[in-house]
């Protein structure tokens, strides 16, 4: 998103530009097939939705992805702050233990957005992200701080891959491919993200592509493709693809997964036609005022909570990719500060939480991290 700054367009170009020919070329491997289809592949497929407009998708509200005037402050901010996003520690883990039959409410956290619901009896896995970096190149981009918790094949199949949006950190065409290889569900995606997924060897029958508002049924699951304020883009065009939350509703059990989001209106609308939710994932990280409109903070998660009519909240976008300038440990414990007594879940990455018989706790394990 940084890129995007002119001033700090004009350093990246001199940083690569000094870039040994070799190392440059190691980067530059594969990047045109990761960014995915192109603003004229994807036009055909979404033209005809109401949220697309001269060329893009729009918010429904004005939404800026960065403030006026803001690539000083954002580079000061960068030269002092980029180091507060790592932690002091090895971030604990937790090797994922998963039944063989889903539960009726249970969730396994994998870090950042990516996580595995479990829901009536099925499996929904959200935002996959086993992935080195979150970039086109597999030696350039942010790194993870901390391993994947387990290999993504050790997942039992599921009935839904969901994908929010396509930047990187939420679509990762290695786990795309992995998942291609290691499951059978169909990906159900926003308008656009499946001419990425066909592109890069996801069968036809296994794309489900939805405007919001769209329902897609899996078994017992009704999948509904919900308003995000956001925006989208893996390459030089952005907005061309749409970006979403995400309805997962059983016979007996709702789950709200945000996805990547600012704070918007649309949150009490999707909560009183389709909540209340037993369970919300909602981002909490990467937060800056720079970007205030399309990256919550923890403030305004645990008030979307509320408009979702949501009982336990689970933080995600936070601890795995280091995408802001804030300290590592700072989205949760602002969270649990606001939070007052609205249930909270932490659980490690790969720490699975049933709560069909009711909240578990989850003691800190953050602190001694930060």
């Amino acid at each position: 998103m940084l890129v995007g700054v002119p001033s700090l367009r004009s350093a990246v170009l001199t940083a690569v530009l000094a870039v040994p020919a070799a190392a440059l070329a190691r980067a530059a491997w594969g990047v045109p097939v990761a960014m995915g289809a192109s603003r004229r592949a994807v036009r055909p497929f979404v033209a005809g939705s109401e949220h697309h407009s001269d060329g893009r998708f729009r918010n429904t509200v004005p939404t800026s992805s960065l403030s006026p005037g803001s690539s000083g402050d954002l580079l000061r901010e960068a030269r002092k702050g980029r180091k507060a996003g790592v932690p002091s520690q090895p971030v604990p883990l937790v090797r994922p233990e998963l039944p063989t039959a889903a539960a009726e409410l249970a969730v396994t956290w994998f870090g950042h957005a990516s996580a595995l619901l479990e829901v009536d009896g099925h499996r929904v896995l959200v935002d996959p992200v086993w992935g080195e970096r979150v970039s086109p190149s597999a030696v350039v981009g942010p790194k993870r701080l901390h391993p994947a918790p387990g290999p993504l094949e050790e997942i039992p199949q599921v009935d839904a891959v969901l994908i929010s949006h396509d930047h990187y950190d939420h679509l990762d065409l290695p786990t795309v491919r992995r998942l291609v290889r290691e499951q059978t569900a169909p990906f159900v995606v926003p308008l656009g993200i499946g001419v990425h997924l066909r592109g890069w060897g996801v069968p036809a029958e296994r794309v489900v592509e939805l405007d919001w508002d769209g329902v897609h049924r899996v078994g017992e699951l009704t999948l509904v493709c919900a308003e995000a304020r956001h925006f989208s883009g893996r390459g030089l065009t952005r907005d061309d693809t749409l970006w979403s939350s995400w309805v997962v509703s059983g016979p007996r059990h709702r789950v709200f997964f945000g996805g990547d989001t600012g704070y918007h209106p649309a949150f009490a609308a999707i909560g009183a036609q389709h909540g209340p939710f037993d369970l919300t994932l909602l981002p909490v990280g990467a937060y800056n005022e720079q970007w205030a409109a399309i990256h919550m903070n923890p403030e305004e998660a645990v008030r979307a909570h509320g408009d979702l009519g949501g009982q336990v909240l689970l933080p995600i976008h936070w601890a795995t990719f280091n995408l802001a300038f804030h300290g590592w440990a700072e989205p949760v414990e602002r969270l649990l500060a606001a939070a007052g007594d609205v249930p909270v879940v932490v659980p490690r990455p790969g720490e699975r939480l049933d709560l069909t018989d009711g909240t578990p706790t989850t003691p800190d394990w953050w602190s001694a991290t930060a």
